[in-house]
């Protein structure tokens, strides 16, 4: 496990603060880290999803996305909550079918679509081991809104092309590894299956934080290090400085 979470140790410029764990690891409030864990999942997946639709692929690939997301979307949103018939849905057909048409104007985007269709798949997953952790312990999903932690990260997304989309890969850079590096504080704290799921999550996320990294360095064709540490900076200040709100990855809680 140190050998996987070395580079997202040094990746990230600070670590988690221990006052977050010792709350995060509190019975009482583990059904709100589950439910905003369950959210985060399917946020991730529709990050990656609106990438690959905004600046991959044509109009038809961008549709066929959409009804692979359909299915989540209206367990979310159209709150069509009946979670046995959701998880136990034939799977195949909510999977992406086929193979999606890349653009000609832009030369990373079959890299793009082969990283982000994994990520989508992967995502689309954990939000479903979660919801289904959560169905078997009673507590029911809320849709939960983007926190301070993301919309402090996105602020400093740039308003042109193609550096938004550079900002936009780095910012889900981060959101993973700092996901991974929690997953692994948090679970020896946890119950076993707990422990265990989490402990199962570390790979596919230092995988993810790897793709975004690299996927924003191609596209850049050019050194991006500076805007790394920058969002670094915002990032590390977001996870330190005291937060209102607890959810997976809010900042200090307050005392």
């Amino acid at each position: 496990m140190q050998q996987l979470l070395a580079p997202i140790e040094q990746f990230l410029a600070c670590s988690t603060p221990d006052s977050w764990i010792e709350k995060a690891k509190q019975p009482q409030n583990l059904t709100t880290l589950l439910i905003d864990h369950c959210n985060c999942e399917l946020k991730a997946a529709q990050t990656a999803m609106f990438l690959v639709r905004k600046y991959a692929v044509d109009k038809a690939s961008a549709e066929q996305l959409l009804l692979w997301a359909k299915p989540y979307e209206d367990f979310v949103y159209k709150k069509e909550r009946n979670i046995e018939r959701f998880l136990n849905r034939d799977v195949k057909k909510n999977d992406l079918i086929g193979e999606l048409t890349c653009r000609t104007d832009f030369a990373q985007g079959q890299d793009l679509v082969n990283k982000m269709v994994r990520l989508i798949k992967e995502e689309f997953h954990h939000f479903e081991q979660v919801l289904a952790i959560m169905h078997s312990r009673g507590i029911e999903y809320e849709n939960r809104r983007a926190g301070r932690y993301a919309k402090g990260m996105m602020k400093q997304v740039r308003t042109y092309e193609p550096a938004a989309l550079i900002d936009k890969l780095i910012v889900g850079a981060f959101i993973e590894a700092r996901s991974c590096e929690r997953f692994a504080k948090l679970a020896p704290h946890l119950d076993d299956e707990l422990n265990r799921f989490y402990v199962s999550l570390l790979r596919s996320e230092a995988r993810h934080y790897q793709d975004y990294l690299a996927l924003a360095s191609d596209i850049a064709q050019d050194d991006i290090s500076a805007r790394v540490a920058d969002f670094a900076a915002t990032e590390a200040a977001l996870i330190s400085s005291e937060d209102s709100d607890f959810q997976f990855h809010s900042g200090a809680p307050i005392a």
